[in-house]
This record gives structure tokens, C-alpha cells and sequence, in this order.
């Protein structure tokens, strides 16, 4: 079991979010992964760096920790050629410490370059289309692609590092996951489904397995659940509805009747390091073995200090 953290790049500005990336290395854990959004979720959370910039100031001031986007949409807003080339200097620049995660996007990131917003088939489609342009560019030399929804012409990236990225789907049913078994190198997900787990093995993934933990810890259970209220409510809609919705504003009407209280039924609030636990052996008991630890919470610093002195080393036992 691999323990990550979430940089929540809604949540923070693009200095914080290197600063924190910084300390989880200091912390101990084996890799952190960025969101790459072009909106926040919510009003509440008015931040959304570049992540690839982010990503490069964090592999110029890490020398041990693994980097990730969680996950990358390389269909509308991106072309993925440009995707191929920002994932392999991104391993250049962090001596191969890397992993791409893509997934097929929400209309709150993509809508914005003018683009009407397809069923979930098709944009399962494009990403296999994406995922086969990217792949093909990786393996050196010239390419070239006509497809239904992408074209390249006689295209190359030059620096390629010696051992490309893994590539990680994100999945939120069969197809997705199914999806990731066959074109992927491992599984990206966000709720603790043994479903999920069990349809990528049956279609033959054998990847790492990356869960998105929801934590908020605080020295009291209220003001964590204040916290995850304001930060990430947005994770009790469901993906039926975060894929759909084209702004901030729309969150914040989704999500008007979501409370604290709904908060700390989701997530690991407080300074219990059982409840946390409790929350991270969800994940760990559907098949998840990367678990990425989400801190809703009020103080990163804090959190950092309660990884290190108390939860890390009971995870570390089981």
C-alpha cells in the first residue's frame, strides 16, 4: 500500500499548492497528485492554477516524491498532442517521477473553449482516441492520425524520457473501468466501489489502483466538517452531476441543501485517528492499493504533523 496526497488546487493558490507538495515530502508520503481544472467546483474555493506549472515547480523543489495529475482531460481544452508532450518533459523534469492520469472530463473545465458537451460514450470515445495519439507519439518518430474526433499531421515529440509515464483512467463504472483495464496502466477512482476494482481485474487490468480518500481533519470534528463543507462539498453530488455542470455558481446551487452534518458522514472528520481509519479502510478493503488522502480540513500543517505522528504509522502496520 502506497500512501499519496491530494494538492487541492481549488482550494489553494499555485504557491500554496507547491509549498504543500514540498511538505508531503518532508511528511513521507510516496506521491502527491494535482487537479487540472480550469474552474474551481465552488465560489467558496475561488483558486484553480495551471497544474502543469505546478507540476514543474514541484519537480524542481522534490527530489524523492512521485508527481500525478488526478486526472487530466486531454479531449476538449487540450489537444492530446500537447498532452504527450507536457506529460513526457514533466517526467524530464522530475527524473522520471511521473504519472499521467487522465480521465474523460467535466463540462465545468472543458465547456470553456466553446465546445458542445457530449453523452459520456462519446467522450469515452475521444479518450480512447487520446490515449492512442499519446501513446503513439511516445513511441518516438513521426505520427500521423485520422480518427473520428482527432486528426494529427506528421507530429513528434523530441524528448521523451527513458521510461514513459504510467498512464491512469479514471473510472466511475464498468465501461470506465473497463476502459482503464484495456488502454491504461492502472485505475484512478474516487468512492470506495468493489465494483469498480472487480470489473477492471475481470477485464484484465492488473495496474495500480488509486482511491481519492475524503479526510478533513481539524482539532474538532465541527470546524473539520465547516471545512469540508466549504471545500468539497461538491464530492456528494456524484458523478451523474459533476460531469454535467458548467460553473461555480451551478455547484453552489446543486449543493445547497448538502450540510456540515452531510460532511461528517462522508469523511474522516476531526482529530480521531480511528474515524480516519475507519474512512481509509473503505478504500483499502474494495481492492484500492495507492490511496490518495484528501485533507478538507482547516490547517495543512496540521495535518501534515498528524500524518506523520499518528496516522502514518498505524497505516503502516496494516
Amino acid at each position: 500500500m502506497r500512501l499519496g496526497y491530494k494538492l487541492i488546487a481549488e482550494a489553494y493558490g499555485p504557491q500554496e499548492i507547491v509549498r504543500q507538495g514540498v511538505l508531503a515530502e518532508q511528511a513521507g508520503f510516496d506521491f502527491v497528485e494535482v487537479s487540472d481544472h480550469y474552474h474551481p467546483w465552488l465560489t467558496s474555493t475561488p483558486h484553480s492554477g495551471f497544474a502543469w506549472s505546478m507540476l514543474a515547480a514541484l519537480a524542481a523543489r522534490t527530489e524523492r516524491i512521485e508527481l500525478a495529475t488526478g486526472v487530466t482531460c486531454p479531449t476538449f481544452r487540450y489537444h492530446p498532442a500537447i498532452i504527450a508532450q507536457a506529460a513526457a518533459t514533466t517526467a524530464l523534469l522530475s527524473d522520471g517521477r511521473f504519472s499521467l492520469g487522465l480521465g474523460s472530463g467535466e463540462r465545468l473545465n472543458e465547456h470553456v473553449v466553446g465546445d458542445a458537451w457530449p453523452s459520456v460514450s462519446t467522450r469515452q470515445a475521444r479518450l480512447v482516441e487520446a490515449i492512442e495519439i499519446i501513446r503513439a507519439l511516445w513511441s518516438g518518430g513521426y505520427h500521423s492520425y485520422d480518427g473520428r474526433y482527432f486528426q494529427l499531421d506528421d507530429a513528434r515529440v523530441f524528448d521523451l524520457p527513458d521510461e514513459l509515464p504510467k498512464m491512469l483512467i479514471a473510472a466511475g463504472g464498468d465501461r470506465a473501468a473497463k476502459l482503464a483495464a484495456e488502454r491504461g496502466d492502472g485505475l484512478f477512482a474516487t468512492e470506495p466501489l468493489p465494483e469498480l476494482i472487480e470489473g477492471y481485474r475481470a477485464a484484465g487490468g492488473t495496474g495500480p489502483r488509486y482511491g481519492e480518500v475524503p479526510l478533513a481533519w481539524a482539532p474538532d470534528v465541527e470546524s473539520a466538517a465547516r471545512s469540508a463543507h466549504e471545500k468539497f462539498r461538491f464530492g456528494l453530488t456524484g458523478w451523474k452531476v459533476q460531469a454535467e455542470l458548467p460553473n461555480p455558481i451551478n455547484f453552489d446551487a446543486a449543493t445547497a441543501m448538502i450540510t456540515p452534518e452531510d460532511m461528517v458522514q462522508n469523511f474522516g472528520c476531526g482529530p480521531d485517528v480511528e474515524r480516519h481509519l475507519e474512512v481509509i479502510g473503505q478504500f483499502v478493503d474494495a481492492g484500492f492499493d495507492n490511496l490518495v488522502l484528501i485533507n478538507a480540513g482547516t490547517d495543512p500543517d496540521g495535518f501534515f504533523e498528524f500524518f506523520t505522528d499518528t496516522l502514518a504509522p498505524r497505516l503502516r502496520q496494516r
